[in-house]
């Protein structure tokens, strides 16, 4: 089944196409790794998956019936998103951030709780609960943030450049929590420029190019591709 399903998506802003008629798809349980220079348009992608931009023309679907022109609202409560830079409230605690995103996506306070103390130990966070994000630095801002998009259940989840910032045992549990999303069937659209780790977890990529789709395949190809492909 696939999870998430783009077709025919462009993307305008002001009067430049930053994405020109993508298409593709993720399979249940899938990572899929979006590589390519920087204004490649990987970011902007994602960005239209989660309506931060609005698209001109296509479509964009989860689980093949959750439509983003559609529902909106509900299309949202079944995807997540880690972005590059973190966006948090300055007006709101480390902790009330998590509580937020709990009553976002209707989780019961058993899960809520059982989670966000397992990843708040795992991240080393358990002093920063009543913090507010000035207090933070730019590393502890991106777990607060990892542990917003990780905390519900949903069956896409998108992650951009997630490793910035963090240090190696951050990345070592990031990628822990990643891989047992993935065993319960999440389907992720993954961006990163530490191709040792997108290597590691991806099963596919594709190569944008200029806001276009310039190449795919299995990750193993990646290699071949790369090797005349300087990667900024």
């Amino acid at each position: 089944m696939n999870h998430l399903v783009i077709d025919d998506v462009t993307t305008v802003l002001g009067e430049k196409e930053l994405i020109k008629h993508i298409s593709l798809e993720v399979k249940r349980g899938e990572v899929l790794a979006l590589v390519g220079h920087n204004g490649a348009g990987k970011s902007t992608l994602m960005k239209t998956i989660m309506n931060m931009l609005e698209k001109r023309t296509g479509k964009i679907k989860i689980q093949q019936k959750f439509d983003q022109d559609e529902d909106l609202l509900l299309y949202k409560k079944h995807i997540s998103y880690l972005p590059e830079e973190p966006m948090l409230l300055t007006e709101l605690t480390v902790f009330q951030h998590f509580q937020m995103y709990a009553m976002s996506y209707d989780l019961r306070k058993e899960q809520f709780e059982e989670r966000m103390n397992r990843y708040v130990a795992g991240f080393d966070l358990t002093s920063k609960l009543q913090a507010y994000p000035e207090e933070l630095s730019k590393g502890m801002r991106q777990k607060v943030q990892a542990i917003c998009s990780l905390l519900p259940e949903v069956p896409v989840l998108l992650i951009d450049e997630p490793f910035i910032g963090l240090d190696i045992y951050a990345v070592d549990y990031l990628i822990e929590l990643m891989q047992e999303k993935i065993a319960k069937g999440t389907s992720i659209l993954l961006t990163s420029h530490q191709l040792d780790q997108v290597k590691q977890l991806a099963d596919r990529f594709v190569l944008l190019h200029d806001g276009q789709i310039e190449s795919e395949g299995p990750i193993e190809q990646f290699e071949t591709i790369s090797r005349g492909f300087r990667y900024d």
